[in-house]
């Protein structure tokens, strides 16, 4: 990679780092969504015989959820499922799942859940408020390893806005106050697993994706009062990527996941470009270096309607139409490269000195793309890792992957794989953890931890 280019990149994205990532963690993957730490994280948490170190707090959890923690002035907010039946709480495990991960429907439609919200001290994990915005049965059915708290909060530090899917949409104070709330609907989802899609905040504007079987839109809603200000219709099935905005140096512009991807205008929902994905899965959100905007979906091969995807794209700003290259090209004047079989499944990738990151789940592969070109780098199994739900994140120097035993690798930058450590919490792990001021908070299926360096 171009030394000056790194540089520069590097530059602008610790001068947003100092600015929105230094103390808050607002929303899923950050407040750039790119899960990159201005500050440098710990790398170790345990030892080879699972003696652990740098532990701040460990806190027992109520009830279910994979929703990433987030963090604003040293609280942490986060969201929970919590059933009257204690012996409900636990999520199956992908290894007892004999009918495969897309096939087993955990029906608890008939169990009574309360919807939480959940503030937390930063320093020393107390609780400090709890609220129940919704009680009652849910109102479909989730695959027996989702849970019905997937959706990550977000907030602008004045309101937090918590989103459960089908559950509908909450507005509330810091001290735990319900100011509005908002029910979008309730629309089949694939095959009963549920939903995923995380809210994003922009300008005063909440912008919700609710893709489904039936009826897929995208919401605009006001942060206020929770009305509308625009909703346009989709031309989707059920996805589970979240929207994310791309600041570049033309425009702010909504990005969408999908068969299709699409562009946004944030105002007022006007679609300023598209690009066919072959078709695929989109669960995992995209990821922008300044002008760069890295899209892609997973490859479905199944014998199903979404066989094909797989493709990595770098979009260039000003795109405007159908910008789909001609004749299956691989590159057009909004689209820098295209690469196939890039490895994008369920982890959102990161970036790290030049590369970006992909991890597969099941196999425990981790590729490495340059991302200038798109040349794959490297391609190759992580020692001892399991599947990789979680994104990764990164502190400028190594990379973070946390795998869904619990167990988190540090990789080294560059165009080899070096795995520097091994962190075992031996804990169901499939959410994306929060990083905030040097401190890492991962969430497992009975535990919040806040892994801080010097603890």
């Amino acid at each position: 990679m171009n030394f000056t280019y790194r540089y520069v990149v590097l530059f602008v994205v610790l001068s947003w780092g100092h600015t929105c990532l230094a103390e808050n963690y607002p929303q899923f993957r950050g407040a750039n969504s790119n899960a990159v730490s201005a500050t440098p994280l710990p790398v170790k948490w345990s030892d080879a015989e699972g003696e652990q170190t740098n532990i701040r707090w460990k806190k027992p959890l109520e009830g279910e959820g994979w929703s990433q923690p987030i963090i604003w002035d040293g609280r942490v907010y986060m969201t929970a499922a919590v059933t009257s039946n204690p012996a409900k709480k636990k999520i199956a495990r992908p290894e007892s799942n004999r009918g495969g991960y897309g096939r087993d429907r955990n029906d608890l439609v008939n169990v009574l859940y309360q919807y939480q919200v959940v503030c937390l001290d930063a320093a020393t994990g107390e609780q400090i408020w709890k609220k129940t915005v919704k009680e009652g049965k849910p109102p479909m059915p989730r695959h027996s390893t989702n849970t019905y708290a997937t959706e990550t909060p977000v907030t602008d530090g004045k309101q937090i806005y918590a989103y459960f899917g089908m559950n509908g949409v909450y507005c509330l104070d810091l001290k735990g106050n319900v100011l509005w709330k908002r029910d979008l609907g309730v629309y089949e989802m694939r095959a009963g697993w549920g939903t995923s899609s995380s809210p994003v905040l922009f300008e005063d504007r909440l912008f919700i994706q609710v893709d489904n079987q039936e009826q897929s839109f995208l919401v605009a809603l006001d942060t206020k009062t929770g009305e509308e200000i625009w909703k346009v219709n989709r031309d989707e099935k059920s996805q589970y990527s979240s929207p994310m905005i791309w600041k570049n140096s033309l425009r702010n512009e909504l990005i969408v996941g999908g068969t299709v991807y699409r562009s946004y205008d944030p105002a007022t929902g006007k679609l300023l470009w598209s690009l066919d994905m072959n078709k695929g899965r989109s669960s995992a959100t995209p990821v922008a270096v300044g002008d760069r905007l890295f899209i892609g979906n997973e490859l479905r091969n199944r014998g199903g309607d979404d066989d094909g995807g797989g493709r990595l794209y770098s979009i260039k700003p000003g795109g405007k139409g159908d910008i789909t290259l001609p004749g299956d090209g691989m590159q057009g004047e909004f689209v820098e490269w295209r690469m196939d079989g890039s490895g994008i499944q369920m982890a959102s990738p990161t970036w790290l000195d030049g590369n970006l990151y992909f991890f597969e789940r099941r196999r425990g592969i981790i590729r490495c793309v340059d991302l200038e070109t798109g040349r794959l780098e490297y391609q190759s199994r992580i020692p001892g890792a399991r599947a990789f739900w979680a994104s990764p994140w990164t502190d400028g120097k190594h990379l973070f992957a946390l795998d869904s035993n619990g167990n988190t690798h540090v990789i080294a930058a560059g165009d080899q794989l070096k795995v520097v450590a091994f962190n075992k919490l031996d804990q169901q792990a499939w959410g994306t953890p929060a990083i905030a001021d040097g401190s890492i908070y991962i969430r497992t299926v009975d535990n919040l931890y806040c892994i801080s360096a010097g603890q």
